[in-house]
């Protein structure tokens, strides 16, 4: 598949079917995001792959209410460590870098599970400490998007986007 299609086939899907994610699906998925650009290729993020009933419903509940995070066979929640950047970039990499690290990857999912014919949606509303308290993550990581991926359960139609005329300034 064309990046292009790729980008333009994906969409946010929060219906997920009743269907497992195969385990190899799941393997390349985390294997191209290991290959995401990152600042100084300091991997400044981390990724939890939450399959547990327990969590995924404490995800949801965190994510204020949205049960469609619970629905998906995984959800991957990609957390920023600070330090990590801030290590080599001071200041900018600890409140900047690592942020921008974990998006990359996340987005860089979000292609892969379009590729591969899964559907997926980025879930950024939710409550820091709640979403690590339900990963157990460490004082020092920091919970940035949440990933639900499955199969899809909805087809909805595609979105209106900016024109490149109004979205792009030439200098």
């Amino acid at each position: 598949m064309e990046l292009l299609e790729i980008a333009q086939r994906r969409h946010s899907i929060r219906a997920f079917a009743d269907r497992p994610l195969e385990d190899d699906k799941l393997q390349r998925i985390l294997e191209i995001v290991s290959v995401a650009p990152s600042a100084g290729n300091l991997q400044a993020y981390e990724i939890y792959v939450v399959t547990d009933r327990r969590r995924k419903k404490a995800l949801a509940k965190a994510s204020l209410g949205q049960e469609f995070v619970a629905a998906a066979p995984v959800v991957l929640a990609f957390c920023a460590r600070p330090e990590r950047s801030a290590g080599r970039y001071g200041e900018r990499g600890r409140r900047l870098y690592s942020l921008q690290d974990a998006t990359i990857a996340c987005t860089y999912a979000m292609l892969a599970v379009t590729d591969l014919g899964l559907a997926a949606v980025w879930v950024g509303a939710f409550g820091d400490d709640a979403v690590s308290r339900a990963i157990g993550l460490p004082a020092d990581v920091l919970p940035v998007s949440l990933l639900p991926i499955g199969y899809a359960a909805e087809e909805p139609a595609a979105t209106s986007r900016r024109s490149l005329d109004d979205l792009v300034h030439r200098l």
